[in-house]
């Protein structure tokens, strides 16, 4: 990977993949509605750059549909996993580094979003907690590195896809505490605004652990 900056017990402790269809009506459609600024509204003047502070801030409350609404765009689909066994789903120097420090869990997060007008991208989040904040940086050192391995995103045929590779090109990690959470998005439809796929990474890197 490459930089640009900085629950539960026994069997509950991975759980079947959950997808969810978004927008088919209903007050998930009108929240998504709600935040964007698109028709019917006021048309927003600024520039995504500007806008994704305001995604931002909705990502750090959890509000993962209005913080996409805040870019313009809408949540098509999601999945959902939650596992423990980090070394498993890993590769590369990242993966070794699991070898020997073994995380205490692993959440991760598949959305596919459509900008409105043809476009979609697929977006990537995984929350890897460790024991400590100190291996958590040991882990940030790595996992930032180009070429270092990923903790695998889940694969997009779980949403019904066809597999989308995670290239890193579209990347953002933070990391508090003792959780590093790593986001990646890539185009996966039309022609979505490369601004716009890069601010997905860089929000998406802000939500909180599920």
């Amino acid at each position: 990977m490459a930089k640009k900056e900085s629950g539960g017990g026994g069997v509950a402790l991975v759980a079947a993949v959950l997808v969810v269809l978004a927008g088919a009506g209903g007050a998930g459609g009108a929240a998504l509605n709600s935040g964007a600024g698109g028709a019917g509204g006021a048309a927003p003047v600024e520039s995504i750059g500007v806008r994704k502070w305001d995604a931002k801030r909705s990502a750090r409350g959890g509000d993962v549909e209005g913080a996409v609404a805040h870019l313009g765009a809408r949540i098509t689909k999601q999945a959902v996993k939650q596992e423990l066994d980090c070394h498993a789903n890993s590769f590369g120097r990242v993966r070794d580094f699991f070898a020997h420090t073994p995380c205490t869990s692993l959440d991760r997060l598949l959305l596919a979003v459509g900008d409105g007008a043809g476009g979609e991208a697929v977006v990537s989040v995984a929350w890897v907690t460790f024991p400590g904040r100190r291996q958590a940086r040991q882990f940030e050192d790595v996992v930032d590195v180009h070429g270092s391995g990923d903790v695998r995103p889940l694969s997009t045929t779980v949403l019904g896809m066809a597999d989308i590779p995670f290239t890193a090109v579209h990347y953002w990690s933070e990391t508090v505490d003792t959780t590093i959470t790593i986001a990646e998005s890539e185009p996966a439809g039309g022609t979505p605004d490369p601004e716009l796929v890069d601010a997905l990474a860089e929000v998406a890197a802000q939500l909180p652990r599920p």
